[in-house]
């Protein structure tokens, strides 16, 4: 048995799949909640049901989301302006995370001046920036200095650098290409290979070198689809994925999640680290995302209306990404000053997610007013909200 990503409904109305988008949506509001530590909503997330987190889901989806934005474009006669497409869509997450990071120092400061609370400087890593400020701040602008909860950007941009030659190996050898990938993430968390950190020691928080292999999984299979290609549905394997997420789900709420390696194996075969993504975290998210495309009955629930407000908010997701990091930031900064309980709690998720939702919302309202607008002034009828072609997912979930 094989599956599609999308059915033939899709296809022959041409409208926008929407659960890459809601599932997109729903990792943007899980991170939002997670960088909002000590509420007692961070209980509740996709983190404490299993092994991995939003960021694996996120950089899964990124994936896909390259193969539907350049896929089909990286044809011969168009692969130097999708390889700059996807540079430039680096450029673009690169200057966002020196503006999150600047925004993030500023709140900090001002809570460390006007709430007198100078322990603030001493939080998400901001310290070494108070005792070393040029040093650090040339690690801000080359990525060697990250603050705590900011570390996603980064590692996406890399990924998006290197994009094109992998979609060039794709193209020719997808059997090769993933086992070279897989390659390269075992070396790196063996050795324990990645970029380091400057002024201070240590290494990127998330790998690119390990992380590019589960970015390169979901831009694999997408491309595998968009060429005809389908998902296989094997009874075992369905079992199987099944049986680890619901073992993953009681191991990490039973005395064993303390375990830093299974059966004394390297870290990143039998540990859960996340900076190298450590293979338990890995197959996790592989067996619930295997489990959402097998299973119709689980797919089906993120299939929504092109103008759903989550679908929406996952359309628009770095504009809301970005907004969400910054509330998550200022929501600490609250937290931290006054603890509250779990009303206060409810009001600060509650009021951030509100914020995101009405930009996404806003945004949606502003890219459709405009053709409008212009069609109207011409004389021509407006465009019907949904295009008869196919609207691809945009890259840079993130």
């Amino acid at each position: 048995m094989t599956t599609p990503v999308s059915n033939e409904h899709d296809k022959r109305n041409g409208e926008r799949d929407t659960r890459i988008d809601v599932l997109r949506a729903l990792a943007l509001l899980t991170i939002f909640v997670d960088h909002v530590p000590g509420t007692v909503f961070e209980n509740w997330t996709y983190k404490n049901f299993g092994f991995s987190d939003a960021a694996e889901a996120f950089v899964l989806i990124s994936g896909i989301s390259v193969a539907l934005a350049y896929g089909t474009k990286f044809k011969p006669g168009g692969r130097l302006l999708a390889t700059l497409k996807m540079w430039r869509r680096a450029g673009v997450l690169y200057i966002a995370h020196i503006v999150i990071t600047m925004v993030v120092i500023a709140l900090f400061c001002a809570a460390a001046l006007f709430a007198h609370r100078p322990e603030m400087l001493t939080m998400i890593n901001i310290e070494p920036l108070m005792k070393n400020t040029p040093q650090v701040l040339l690690g801000i602008v080359t990525l060697g200095h990250q603050l705590g909860y900011n570390n996603i950007l980064p590692v996406y941009a890399a990924l998006l650098l290197a994009a094109p030659a992998f979609v060039l190996f794709v193209s020719y050898r997808p059997v090769t290409a993933l086992i070279v990938s897989g390659l390269l993430w075992l070396v790196a968390g063996i050795w324990q290979i990645a970029p380091p950190n400057y002024p201070e020691p240590g290494l990127w928080f998330l790998n690119p070198l390990s992380w590019q292999f589960l970015f390169n999984i979901g831009l694999t299979a997408m491309l595998h689809v968009k060429r005809g290609g389908r998902i296989p549905i094997n009874p075992w394997l369905l079992g199987a994925a099944g049986i680890y997420a619901v073992g993953a789900a009681i191991w990490v709420h039973s005395p064993l999640w303390g375990q830093i390696t299974w059966f004394n194996l390297p870290v990143v075969i039998g540990g859960f680290d996340k900076t190298f993504l450590s293979l338990p975290r890995l197959l996790h998210i592989l067996s619930v995302s295997y489990l959402i495309v097998a299973l119709p009955a689980v797919s089906n629930l993120f299939r929504v209306r092109p103008d759903n407000p989550l679908a929406i908010l996952g359309k628009r997701s770095l504009p809301v990404f970005i907004a969400g990091t910054l509330l998550a930031m200022a929501a600490q900064v609250l937290k931290l000053i006054n603890p509250g309980g779990p009303a206060y709690d409810t009001l600060l998720i509650a009021a951030g997610i509100a914020m995101q939702f009405a930009l996404a919302l806003y945004l949606e309202w502003l890219a459709g007013l405009g053709p409008s607008r212009g069609k109207a002034a011409r004389g021509e009828a407006p465009n019907r909200p949904f295009s008869a072609q196919p609207v691809p997912a945009r890259a840079g979930g993130y």
